[in-house]
């Protein structure tokens, strides 16, 4: 286990103030950069993962991925970088909670989970526009800001898509087909069966997270990991009944399009998708929209 660093640290030019939280990946600080008098957020590293070079390419990976994303909804990445043997990978600093965080108390106003809902699908076209699949959407994922904006975290399974004769290539080294990687619930069928994956598995699992936002239930939600995987391959989420929340029917066909089981059948397109919500909003709101 690697030891908290005391507060007052010194790493690389910016100042540890405090241990913000702790997960798989390492540990979250807030820290000061001295020069441009801000507040940042430092990852760090633990030891086990610097030291591996395979789990080092993946935070590399990572790093380049988010910094290539300047997006008001994705977390900005500013720096990575490494001290006397400490890799660290410094970002905007965040106040706020995780989307999880905000679900525990209760299920959101349709018209407050349509908001969140554009916001993440602009934040995920930016990705997918420059070819970057997220493929871990969760709500522990996204990020609510004390203003009420989205941030998608953590392009950590991001994978590289190069878009050339309309086929999804790997770049080298990246996950090998037949490896699962994401979480059972929001994982895409494809993603369950270990195929390669493409930006419409982000769509599925935002169809997941819409799902949950309205009506507070997981979309698949099973006892075990194993028997959730085989849920989203084989059945449908229990359905929202147009009465829960004041839910439109408009709201539920994005939804349960979003849940395809094939991507062919989805969304084709994270800006479509947010088009489409965006629609809905004006739609609740002063102006009529034709659908």
């Amino acid at each position: 286990m690697s030891m908290a660093l005391a507060a007052g640290t010194k790493l690389g030019g910016y100042e540890i103030l405090s241990l913000l939280g702790e997960g798989g990946m390492g540990e979250v600080y807030r820290a000061h950069d001295p020069i441009l008098k801000r507040d940042v957020a430092i990852k760090v590293l633990p030891q086990f993962v610097s030291q591996d070079p395979e789990r080092m390419r993946r935070f590399e990976q990572e790093a380049q991925a988010a910094a290539a994303l300047n997006h008001p909804n994705i977390l900005a990445v500013y720096q990575l970088g490494n001290f006397e043997g400490t890799t660290y990978l410094v970002a905007e600093l965040l106040e706020g909670g995780t989307l999880r965080e905000e679900l525990t108390h209760g299920a959101l106003p349709a018209r407050k989970a349509i908001d969140y809902g554009v916001q993440i699908a602009h934040g995920l076209a930016a990705a997918h526009h420059k070819g970057i699949v997220h493929r871990d959407l969760k709500p522990e994922n996204i990020f609510i800001t004390r203003d009420a904006r989205a941030k998608i975290l953590d392009f950590g399974l991001a994978k590289l898509t190069l878009p050339e004769d309309g086929e999804t290539v790997t770049a080298r080294g990246q996950t090998t087909p037949g490896q699962v990687m994401g979480t059972a619930g929001y994982m895409a069928p494809e993603q369950v069966r270990g195929e390669v994956v493409d930006y419409r598995a982000d769509i599925f699992a935002f169809g997941a997270i819409l799902y949950e936002l309205v009506t507070r239930e997981r979309a698949f939600k099973k006892p075990t990991s194993a028997e959730t995987m085989t849920a989203v391959l084989h059945e449908d989420p229990p359905a929202i009944l147009p009465t829960m929340a004041g839910i439109s029917p408009g709201l539920l066909r994005i939804v349960q399009r979003c849940l395809e089981k094939r991507p062919e059948r989805r969304f084709q397109s994270a800006s479509d998708l947010a088009f489409a919500l965006e629609a809905l909003s004006d739609f609740s709101g002063s102006k009529a929209s034709h659908g």
